[in-house]
C-alpha cells in the first residue's frame, strides 16, 4: 500500500508541475487586423518581420519599423528603398515566388503580403500569420490611410502614422489649388514600345481623383494594365499635360526603348503637352514597384515643381 501511495504522489506531482508550467506561460497578446484577405490575429508589436509588398514596404520605411527579410531576387526597388537589397535582410524570394524553405527558417511573427503574392496567401498563412495589406486605387486615399493606421496600430507607431497621413493631406490640399487651372491631363504606360492609358479610379488615377486634374479623356474600365492607346489617339484627345511612366526602366530592362524614344515623334510632338513642354517623366521604378505613402508624397513633390517652373515661364 505504501508503495502504491507514493506511486499515486509522484504522479500527482508531476501533473501538478505541468499544470503549473501551462499557467506560467505568458500569453501572446495580438491585434486582429482586417485586410483584402480577411480578418488576422497578429502578434502585438512584432519583431521579426517579413515583407512581400513593396507598396506595404513604402508605408513601413516612412513609419521607421523594423524589418527582417524582403524578396530581392528580380527585385529593382526604387532609390528610397534600395536598402532592402542589402545582405542586412535576408532574400525570402522573388515577388512572385517565396522561397518557402527559407521562410519556414526565418520562423517570422508576422508575414506581410498583398500585390503579386496574393495567388500564394494560403501557403504563407501556414508559416505564419499573414495580412495582405493591399491599397485600393478605386478609393486610394481612404485606403491608404487606413494601411497606414493599421501599421501603426501593429508596430506602436500610431502618433507616427497619424503625423505621417496628416503631412500627406497637407500636401494634397496646397497642391490642388495649382491644378484647378492647369487644364487636361493624360498619364501613359510606355512597356515594350507601345502604350496604354490610365484615367480616374485607375492603378495610376491618383492624378485625378486626389489632385483634380481633368482627364483628357475617360475610359469605360479602369483596367489593372491600361487601355491600349496610340500617337494618334493621344493626338486626338490632346493633353494639355502628360504624365508618363516607363515600365521598362522600373524593371530594370534596359533593352527595350525608353518611353522618351517612344514618345518622340511627329505626332506627339503636335500635342500641346509637348508644345508646352508639359510632357512629365515621372519615377516609373517607385510608381510601378512600391506605391505607397512616399511614393505619392515624392509624386506631389515633382508635380508641385513642374507646374511652379510651368507658372513661372
Amino acid at each position: 500500500m505504501k508503495v502504491k501511495f507514493l506511486v499515486l504522489c509522484t504522479l500527482l506531482l508531476a501533473l501538478t508541475g505541468c499544470d503549473n508550467k501551462t499557467d506560467k506561460q505568458t500569453t501572446i497578446k495580438t491585434v486582429t487586423i482586417e485586410h483584402a484577405q480577411g480578418k488576422t490575429d497578429v502578434p502585438d508589436n512584432p519583431q521579426n518581420v517579413v515583407v512581400f509588398n513593396p507598396a506595404t514596404l513604402d508605408i513601413i520605411d516612412a513609419l521607421n519599423i523594423p524589418v527582417t527579410a524582403v524578396p530581392q531576387s528580380d527585385v529593382h526597388f526604387p532609390d528610397f528603398l534600395a536598402k532592402y537589397s542589402d545582405k542586412a535582410y535576408t532574400n525570402v524570394g522573388t515577388l512572385f515566388e517565396p522561397n518557402y524553405e527559407v521562410l519556414s527558417s526565418l520562423k517570422p511573427d508576422v508575414i506581410i503580403a498583398g500585390g503579386r503574392t496574393n495567388d500564394v496567401y494560403n501557403k504563407l498563412s501556414e508559416i505564419a500569420p499573414t495580412i495582405a495589406l493591399d491599397i485600393d486605387s478605386t478609393n486610394f486615399l481612404t485606403s491608404l490611410t487606413q494601411r497606414t493606421t493599421q501599421l501603426g496600430t501593429i508596430f506602436h507607431k500610431e502618433n507616427e502614422a497619424k503625423k505621417l497621413i496628416a503631412d500627406f493631406q497637407q500636401k494634397i490640399d496646397q497642391l490642388k489649388p495649382k491644378t484647378a487651372n492647369a487644364g487636361t491631363a493624360l498619364v501613359i504606360m510606355v512597356n515594350g514600345g507601345k502604350m496604354s492609358a490610365y484615367g480616374s479610379k485607375s492603378r495610376f488615377g491618383f492624378v485625378f481623383d486626389q489632385l483634380n486634374f481633368k482627364p483628357a479623356t475617360t475610359f469605360q474600365e479602369a483596367g489593372r494594365h491600361g487601355n491600349a492607346v496610340t500617337a494618334e489617339f493621344i493626338l486626338s484627345v490632346n493633353p494639355e499635360w502628360l504624365f508618363v511612366l516607363d515600365r521598362d526602366n522600373a524593371i530594370g530592362n534596359k533593352e527595350a526603348q525608353s518611353a522618351q524614344q517612344v514618345l518622340d515623334n511627329e505626332l506627339i510632338k503636335k500635342t500641346n503637352a509637348w508644345q508646352h513642354n508639359h510632357i512629365v517623366y515621372l519615377d516609373s521604378t517607385s510608381m510601378y514597384i512600391a506605391g505607397g505613402i512616399q511614393t505619392y508624397s515624392r509624386l506631389m513633390d515633382q508635380i508641385n515643381k513642374v507646374l511652379q517652373k510651368s507658372a513661372n515661364n
